[in-house]
Order: C-alpha cells, then sequence, then structure tokens
C-alpha cells in the first residue's frame, strides 16, 4: 500500500506521512516516510527496470509489489540474506545493502503501526489478494 500511496505522487505520499504520524507520533511517523522516501526513491533511481505497481484502490497483488512487500516482512524479521537476495533482484547489486538496510527500518516502523492494532473478534477473515 505505501509503494502505491509514494508512487502517487504528492497526495499519495501525504497520505502516508499521515498514516505514519497517526499511528507512530509525529517524530516517528517523521521518519518512517524519510525512511519510505528514501527506500522507493532508491529503487526509482537506481533499480534494474522500473517497479511495477498497480493502482491504489486495486485489490491485486503484482508480482513486483509482492517481491517489495517480502523484502521488507524479511527484513524486519531478521532474515537479512534473504533480504539482500530480494534486494538484488530490485537494485543494482552493489545498492541491495542499503536498499535491504532501509526495508529493516521500515518494516520495523510498520510492526510498531500494527503493534496497538487490536485484532477483529468477529471471526471474518479478510479476502485473500488476486495475483496476476
Amino acid at each position: 500500500m505505501y509503494l502505491r500511496l509514494w508512487g502517487d505522487g504528492v497526495r499519495g505520499r501525504a497520505d502516508a506521512a499521515s498514516d505514519f504520524q497517526i499511528a507512530l507520533g509525529m517524530e516517528r511517523g517523521r521518519a518512517a516516510m524519510m525512511t519510505l522516501d528514501h527506500l522507493c526513491s532508491l529503487c526509482a533511481h537506481h533499480g534494474r527496470r522500473p517497479l511495477i505497481r498497480h493502482g491504489r484502490g486495486c485489490s491485486c497483488l503484482g508480482a513486483d509489489e509482492n517481491c517489495f512487500a517480502q523484502m521488507i516482512a524479511a527484513a524486519s524479521e531478521g532474515a537479512r540474506e534473504d533480504a539482500m537476495m530480494m534486494a538484488s533482484l530490485i537494485v543494482r547489486p552493489d545498492f541491495a545493502p542499503a536498499l535491504a538496510s532501509l526495508s529493516e527500518e521500515l518494516g520495523l516502523a510498520l510492526r510498531r503501526m500494527t503493534a496497538s492494532v487490536p485484532l477483529p473478534t468477529t471471526g471474518h477473515q479478510p479476502p485473500a489478494a488476486v495475483l496476476h
């Protein structure tokens, strides 16, 4: 979602920044947004190719979006070698360590955001994402 928001330009980035500040507070929110900006900018300027992303409201999960999300998840779980492998698929090899490091920072911020969100007790499961 945040890759999509970042790619939507100024308005999308403002929405992402607002999410971060609401969930993490002003300082941590600003830091999380800077991390997202650095991470996405690194992908945009040093990527092996442009990342393909779906529109903001699309319920599909694209392959590039999935790789991006899995890299962040792996890095935030301490699986640095896996994060490096995925980073090397996205950017040139000389930028992969920086991308993996930024992924860890963002992933930890995202974990902090969801740590205080209560899980629904209705037993309702969200629909699975459509892959193509």
